[in-house]
Protein backbone atom coordinates (compact mmCIF):
# COMPACT_ATOMS: atom_id res chain seq x y z
CA UNK A 1 0.00 0.00 0.00
CA UNK A 2 2.80 2.42 0.27
CA UNK A 3 4.49 1.78 -2.69
CA UNK A 4 1.75 2.17 -4.39
CA UNK A 5 1.02 5.37 -2.45
CA UNK A 6 4.93 6.77 -3.41
CA UNK A 7 4.21 5.41 -7.07
CA UNK A 8 1.11 7.49 -7.26
CA UNK A 9 2.61 10.61 -6.05
CA UNK A 10 5.44 10.27 -7.94
CA UNK A 11 3.20 9.80 -11.18
CA UNK A 12 1.51 13.33 -10.24
CA UNK A 13 4.87 14.96 -9.27
CA UNK A 14 6.30 14.02 -13.48
CA UNK A 15 2.90 14.73 -14.52
CA UNK A 16 2.83 18.33 -12.62
CA UNK A 17 5.97 19.07 -13.55
CA UNK A 18 5.87 18.57 -17.24
CA UNK A 19 2.46 20.71 -17.47
CA UNK A 20 4.60 23.15 -15.86
CA UNK A 21 7.19 23.73 -18.19
CA UNK A 22 4.87 22.96 -21.24
CA UNK A 23 3.09 25.66 -19.84
CA UNK A 24 6.27 28.33 -19.40
CA UNK A 25 7.80 27.25 -22.66
CA UNK A 26 4.13 28.19 -24.89
CA UNK A 27 3.76 31.54 -22.63
CA UNK A 28 6.69 32.40 -24.27
CA UNK A 29 4.61 31.97 -27.68
CA UNK A 30 1.52 33.44 -25.80
CA UNK A 31 3.69 37.03 -24.69
CA UNK A 32 4.95 37.29 -28.36
CA UNK A 33 2.09 36.56 -29.78
CA UNK A 34 0.05 39.07 -27.38
CA UNK A 35 2.41 41.80 -27.82
CA UNK A 36 2.06 41.51 -31.65
CA UNK A 37 -1.33 41.62 -31.17
CA UNK A 38 -1.33 44.68 -29.32
CA UNK A 39 1.54 46.17 -31.64
CA UNK A 40 -0.04 45.79 -34.56
CA UNK A 41 1.78 42.91 -35.67
CA UNK A 42 2.28 39.21 -36.66
CA UNK A 43 4.59 37.83 -34.34
CA UNK A 44 6.40 34.48 -34.50
CA UNK A 45 4.63 32.61 -37.81
CA UNK A 46 7.47 30.64 -39.35
CA UNK A 47 8.21 27.66 -37.16
CA UNK A 48 4.94 25.54 -37.67
CA UNK A 49 2.09 26.49 -38.23
CA UNK A 50 0.93 29.81 -37.08
CA UNK A 51 4.43 29.60 -35.12
CA UNK A 52 3.19 26.63 -32.82
CA UNK A 53 6.93 24.99 -32.90
CA UNK A 54 8.36 28.17 -32.11
CA UNK A 55 9.20 27.40 -28.09
CA UNK A 56 10.68 24.03 -29.04
CA UNK A 57 12.86 26.21 -31.60
CA UNK A 58 13.92 28.61 -28.77
CA UNK A 59 14.71 25.98 -26.43
CA UNK A 60 16.44 23.98 -28.94
CA UNK A 61 18.89 27.29 -29.26
CA UNK A 62 19.14 27.33 -25.92
CA UNK A 63 20.10 23.83 -24.75
CA UNK A 64 23.05 23.97 -27.98
CA UNK A 65 24.49 27.48 -27.58
CA UNK A 66 27.97 27.71 -26.33
CA UNK A 67 27.92 27.62 -22.09
CA UNK A 68 30.35 31.14 -21.32
CA UNK A 69 31.28 31.37 -17.95
CA UNK A 70 33.12 34.82 -17.21
CA UNK A 71 37.13 34.15 -16.26
CA UNK A 72 36.74 36.41 -12.85
CA UNK A 73 33.08 35.06 -11.91
CA UNK A 74 32.61 32.16 -9.33
CA UNK A 75 32.02 29.14 -11.59
CA UNK A 76 29.56 26.87 -8.96
CA UNK A 77 27.76 29.58 -7.54
CA UNK A 78 27.42 31.16 -11.15
CA UNK A 79 25.57 27.69 -12.07
CA UNK A 80 24.06 27.08 -9.05
CA UNK A 81 22.15 30.25 -8.94
CA UNK A 82 19.90 29.19 -12.24
CA UNK A 83 19.50 25.93 -10.84
CA UNK A 84 18.49 26.82 -7.87
CA UNK A 85 15.90 29.98 -9.06
CA UNK A 86 14.08 26.88 -11.56
CA UNK A 87 13.84 24.49 -8.75
CA UNK A 88 12.32 26.93 -6.40
CA UNK A 89 10.18 27.90 -9.13
CA UNK A 90 8.72 24.05 -9.69
CA UNK A 91 8.44 22.84 -6.27
CA UNK A 92 5.73 25.71 -5.66
CA UNK A 93 3.10 23.88 -7.08
CA UNK A 94 3.40 20.61 -4.93
CA UNK A 95 0.73 22.21 -2.36
CA UNK A 96 -1.80 23.22 -4.72
CA UNK A 97 -5.10 21.02 -5.21
CA UNK A 98 -5.36 20.10 -8.97
CA UNK A 99 -8.78 18.59 -8.33
CA UNK A 100 -11.18 16.92 -6.47
CA UNK A 101 -10.56 13.17 -5.61
CA UNK A 102 -10.32 10.81 -8.44
CA UNK A 103 -11.92 7.47 -8.33
CA UNK A 104 -10.59 4.77 -10.44
CA UNK A 105 -11.62 1.41 -9.97
CA UNK A 106 -11.17 0.59 -6.11
CA UNK A 107 -8.03 3.56 -6.60
CA UNK A 108 -8.68 6.52 -5.07
CA UNK A 109 -6.23 9.41 -6.48
CA UNK A 110 -5.83 12.74 -4.78
CA UNK A 111 -4.67 15.70 -7.64
CA UNK A 112 -2.30 16.99 -5.09
CA UNK A 113 1.58 16.14 -4.34
CA UNK A 114 1.21 17.15 -0.95
CA UNK A 115 -2.07 18.35 1.01
CA UNK A 116 0.11 19.56 4.03
CA UNK A 117 -2.29 21.67 7.13
CA UNK A 118 0.25 24.45 6.49
CA UNK A 119 0.51 24.98 2.74
CA UNK A 120 0.28 28.56 2.47
CA UNK A 121 3.24 28.48 4.62
CA UNK A 122 4.84 26.50 2.88
CA UNK A 123 4.54 28.45 -0.65
CA UNK A 124 5.80 31.73 1.08
CA UNK A 125 8.90 29.94 1.70
CA UNK A 126 9.29 28.29 -1.16
CA UNK A 127 8.92 32.02 -2.95
CA UNK A 128 11.59 33.44 -0.10
CA UNK A 129 13.65 30.79 -1.38
CA UNK A 130 13.41 31.87 -5.05
CA UNK A 131 15.19 35.30 -4.33
CA UNK A 132 18.10 33.48 -3.20
CA UNK A 133 18.80 32.60 -6.87
CA UNK A 134 18.94 35.54 -8.40
CA UNK A 135 20.66 36.89 -5.81
CA UNK A 136 23.68 34.01 -5.83
CA UNK A 137 23.47 34.59 -10.15
CA UNK A 138 24.06 38.43 -9.88
CA UNK A 139 26.87 37.82 -7.21
CA UNK A 140 28.45 35.45 -8.54
CA UNK A 141 28.45 36.90 -12.52
CA UNK A 142 31.21 39.48 -10.90
CA UNK A 143 29.66 42.11 -13.26
CA UNK A 144 27.87 45.71 -11.08
CA UNK A 145 24.91 45.69 -13.40
CA UNK A 146 24.15 41.76 -12.13
CA UNK A 147 24.56 42.73 -8.47
CA UNK A 148 23.06 45.83 -8.84
CA UNK A 149 19.70 43.79 -10.52
CA UNK A 150 20.17 41.32 -7.91
CA UNK A 151 20.10 43.51 -4.91
CA UNK A 152 16.99 44.97 -6.33
CA UNK A 153 15.44 41.72 -6.76
CA UNK A 154 15.82 40.90 -3.45
CA UNK A 155 14.90 44.38 -1.80
CA UNK A 156 12.15 44.24 -3.79
CA UNK A 157 10.92 40.83 -3.16
CA UNK A 158 11.56 41.31 0.94
CA UNK A 159 9.27 44.46 0.70
CA UNK A 160 6.71 43.23 -1.19
CA UNK A 161 6.37 39.88 0.61
CA UNK A 162 5.14 41.68 3.77
CA UNK A 163 2.20 42.99 2.01
CA UNK A 164 1.28 39.96 0.07
CA UNK A 165 1.72 38.06 4.12
CA UNK A 166 -0.90 40.74 5.29
CA UNK A 167 -3.03 40.56 2.62
CA UNK A 168 -3.66 36.53 3.17
CA UNK A 169 -3.91 37.00 7.12
CA UNK A 170 -7.94 38.57 6.64
CA UNK A 171 -8.06 35.33 4.33
CA UNK A 172 -7.35 33.27 7.17
CA UNK A 173 -9.18 34.71 9.37
CA UNK A 174 -12.30 34.23 7.08
CA UNK A 175 -11.12 30.71 5.75
CA UNK A 176 -9.69 29.49 9.62
CA UNK A 177 -7.06 27.65 7.48
CA UNK A 178 -3.65 27.18 6.63
CA UNK A 179 -4.40 24.30 3.93
CA UNK A 180 -5.20 25.31 0.52
CA UNK A 181 -6.95 22.32 0.14
CA UNK A 182 -9.40 23.11 2.93
CA UNK A 183 -9.74 26.53 1.73
CA UNK A 184 -10.73 25.14 -2.05
CA UNK A 185 -13.15 23.42 -0.65
CA UNK A 186 -14.87 26.00 1.32
CA UNK A 187 -15.44 27.38 -2.06
CA UNK A 188 -17.16 24.85 -3.23
CA UNK A 189 -19.59 25.66 -5.93
CA UNK A 190 -20.12 28.99 -6.73
CA UNK A 191 -23.30 30.17 -3.81
CA UNK A 192 -23.54 28.61 -0.94
CA UNK A 193 -26.01 29.90 2.47
CA UNK A 194 -26.90 33.07 0.56
CA UNK A 195 -23.98 34.56 -0.42
CA UNK A 196 -20.93 33.76 -2.79
CA UNK A 197 -18.77 31.11 -2.24
CA UNK A 198 -15.23 32.22 -4.03
CA UNK A 199 -13.26 34.76 -1.07
CA UNK A 200 -12.90 37.10 -4.26
CA UNK A 201 -16.25 38.47 -3.31
CA UNK A 202 -15.61 38.40 0.71
CA UNK A 203 -12.27 39.60 0.09
CA UNK A 204 -11.95 41.82 -2.47
CA UNK A 205 -9.10 44.21 -1.37
CA UNK A 206 -7.08 41.37 0.07
CA UNK A 207 -6.98 39.71 -3.67
CA UNK A 208 -6.32 43.26 -5.44
CA UNK A 209 -3.26 43.37 -2.74
CA UNK A 210 -2.11 39.51 -3.52
CA UNK A 211 -2.78 40.45 -7.38
CA UNK A 212 -0.33 43.50 -7.05
CA UNK A 213 2.32 41.74 -4.97
CA UNK A 214 2.16 38.88 -7.14
CA UNK A 215 3.51 41.14 -10.27
CA UNK A 216 6.39 42.37 -8.07
CA UNK A 217 7.11 38.64 -6.81
CA UNK A 218 7.41 37.74 -10.22
CA UNK A 219 9.52 40.62 -11.40
CA UNK A 220 6.78 41.40 -13.96
CA UNK A 221 6.10 44.97 -15.77
CA UNK A 222 6.05 47.52 -14.28
CA UNK A 223 7.88 46.09 -11.25
CA UNK A 224 10.42 44.54 -13.56
CA UNK A 225 13.28 46.75 -12.27
CA UNK A 226 15.74 43.69 -11.38
CA UNK A 227 15.90 43.36 -15.02
CA UNK A 228 15.21 47.05 -16.56
CA UNK A 229 16.94 46.96 -19.98
CA UNK A 230 17.62 50.35 -20.60
CA UNK A 231 18.88 50.80 -17.15
CA UNK A 232 21.04 47.26 -16.06
CA UNK A 233 21.41 45.64 -19.52
CA UNK A 234 19.28 43.07 -18.45
CA UNK A 235 19.98 42.85 -14.74
CA UNK A 236 20.72 39.88 -12.91
CA UNK A 237 21.20 37.88 -15.94
CA UNK A 238 23.64 39.95 -17.99
CA UNK A 239 26.48 37.65 -17.58
CA UNK A 240 24.15 34.21 -18.51
CA UNK A 241 24.15 32.55 -22.02
CA UNK A 242 22.75 29.07 -23.34
CA UNK A 243 20.87 27.05 -21.13
CA UNK A 244 21.50 28.91 -17.45
CA UNK A 245 20.08 32.24 -19.17
CA UNK A 246 16.90 29.86 -20.06
CA UNK A 247 16.75 28.59 -16.83
CA UNK A 248 16.07 31.67 -15.59
CA UNK A 249 13.80 32.77 -18.23
CA UNK A 250 11.70 29.75 -17.91
CA UNK A 251 11.64 30.06 -14.12
CA UNK A 252 9.93 33.36 -14.53
CA UNK A 253 6.72 31.62 -16.58
CA UNK A 254 7.32 28.84 -13.89
CA UNK A 255 6.49 31.41 -11.10
CA UNK A 256 3.92 33.45 -12.94
CA UNK A 257 2.11 29.98 -13.93
CA UNK A 258 2.49 28.64 -10.09
CA UNK A 259 1.66 32.60 -8.63
CA UNK A 260 -1.64 32.45 -11.05
CA UNK A 261 -2.63 29.07 -9.60
CA UNK A 262 -2.53 30.11 -6.13
CA UNK A 263 -4.36 33.26 -6.54
CA UNK A 264 -7.02 31.26 -8.59
CA UNK A 265 -7.02 28.83 -5.42
CA UNK A 266 -7.39 31.11 -2.85
CA UNK A 267 -9.91 33.80 -4.24
CA UNK A 268 -11.06 32.27 -7.56
CA UNK A 269 -12.87 28.72 -6.20
CA UNK A 270 -9.55 26.80 -7.44
CA UNK A 271 -10.98 24.04 -9.64
CA UNK A 272 -14.89 24.63 -8.33
CA UNK A 273 -17.52 26.08 -10.47
CA UNK A 274 -20.93 26.96 -10.93
CA UNK A 275 -23.12 23.20 -11.25
CA UNK A 276 -20.10 20.91 -10.16
CA UNK A 277 -22.18 18.66 -8.22
CA UNK A 278 -24.85 18.47 -11.01
CA UNK A 279 -21.44 17.19 -13.37
CA UNK A 280 -20.47 14.67 -10.72
CA UNK A 281 -23.85 13.25 -11.17
CA UNK A 282 -23.94 13.15 -14.57
CA UNK A 283 -19.80 12.44 -15.21
CA UNK A 284 -19.09 10.43 -11.74
CA UNK A 285 -15.76 10.47 -9.77
CA UNK A 286 -14.05 8.98 -12.68
CA UNK A 287 -14.25 12.10 -14.96
CA UNK A 288 -15.65 15.36 -13.13
CA UNK A 289 -12.51 15.81 -11.44
CA UNK A 290 -10.88 16.15 -15.14
CA UNK A 291 -13.72 18.86 -15.62
CA UNK A 292 -12.58 20.69 -12.47
CA UNK A 293 -8.75 20.58 -13.60
CA UNK A 294 -9.56 22.15 -16.99
CA UNK A 295 -11.89 24.76 -15.14
CA UNK A 296 -8.50 25.61 -12.69
CA UNK A 297 -6.22 25.57 -16.18
CA UNK A 298 -8.47 28.17 -17.74
CA UNK A 299 -8.35 30.59 -14.44
CA UNK A 300 -4.97 30.01 -14.55
CA UNK A 301 -4.58 30.98 -17.81
CA UNK A 302 -7.32 33.99 -17.88
CA UNK A 303 -4.51 35.09 -14.94
CA UNK A 304 -1.49 34.74 -17.41
CA UNK A 305 -2.52 36.88 -20.18
CA UNK A 306 -3.60 39.36 -17.85
CA UNK A 307 -0.22 39.20 -16.77
CA UNK A 308 1.17 39.55 -20.35
CA UNK A 309 -1.78 42.62 -21.05
CA UNK A 310 0.22 44.60 -18.57
CA UNK A 311 3.44 44.06 -19.10
CA UNK A 312 2.76 45.46 -22.79
CA UNK A 313 0.33 48.22 -21.56
CA UNK A 314 2.08 50.41 -18.24
CA UNK A 315 5.53 51.27 -18.53
CA UNK A 316 7.66 50.54 -15.64
CA UNK A 317 7.99 52.51 -11.83
CA UNK A 318 11.15 54.23 -10.86
CA UNK A 319 12.75 52.16 -8.11
CA UNK A 320 11.42 55.29 -5.47
CA UNK A 321 7.95 54.35 -6.43
CA UNK A 322 7.87 51.34 -6.33
CA UNK A 323 9.25 51.09 -2.82
CA UNK A 324 6.66 53.55 -1.74
CA UNK A 325 4.09 51.54 -3.04
CA UNK A 326 5.35 48.81 -1.29
CA UNK A 327 5.43 49.86 2.23
CA UNK A 328 3.40 53.26 2.10
CA UNK A 329 -0.06 52.34 0.13
CA UNK A 330 0.07 48.45 0.15
CA UNK A 331 1.30 47.46 3.84
CA UNK A 332 -1.15 50.18 5.11
CA UNK A 333 -4.03 48.93 3.36
CA UNK A 334 -3.22 45.24 4.02
CA UNK A 335 -3.58 46.03 7.70
CA UNK A 336 -6.30 48.45 7.51
CA UNK A 337 -8.25 45.16 5.51
CA UNK A 338 -7.61 43.05 9.04
CA UNK A 339 -9.04 45.28 10.83
CA UNK A 340 -12.10 45.54 8.95
CA UNK A 341 -12.40 42.09 8.39
CA UNK A 342 -11.78 41.57 12.26
CA UNK A 343 -15.12 44.02 12.65
CA UNK A 344 -16.82 42.38 9.90
CA UNK A 345 -16.12 38.92 11.79
CA UNK A 346 -17.11 40.29 14.98
CA UNK A 347 -20.54 41.98 14.17
CA UNK A 348 -21.42 38.56 11.95
CA UNK A 349 -20.86 36.22 15.21
CA UNK A 350 -22.89 38.89 17.05
CA UNK A 351 -25.91 38.86 14.75
CA UNK A 352 -25.88 35.22 14.57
Amino acid sequence: MESAFLIEKLVLAVVIFAISLGVAAYSTLAERKIAAFLQGRVGPHRAGPHGMLQPLADGGKMFFKEEIIPAESNAFLFIMGPSLALLTALIGSAVIPWGQSMKIGDLNIDLQVADINVGILYVFGVVSLGVYGIMIGGWASNNKFSLMGAIRAASQNISYEIAMGLSLIALLMVSGSLSLRDIAEQQHGFWSDGWFSWYVFKQPLGFLLFLICAFAECNRTPFDLPESENELVAGYHTEYSGFKLGAFLFAEYINMFVSSAVMATLFWGGYNYPGMDWVHEILGASLAPLVGFVVLLIKIFCFIFFFMWIRWTIPRFRYDQLMNLGWKVLIPLAIANIVLTGIWITVKDNLL
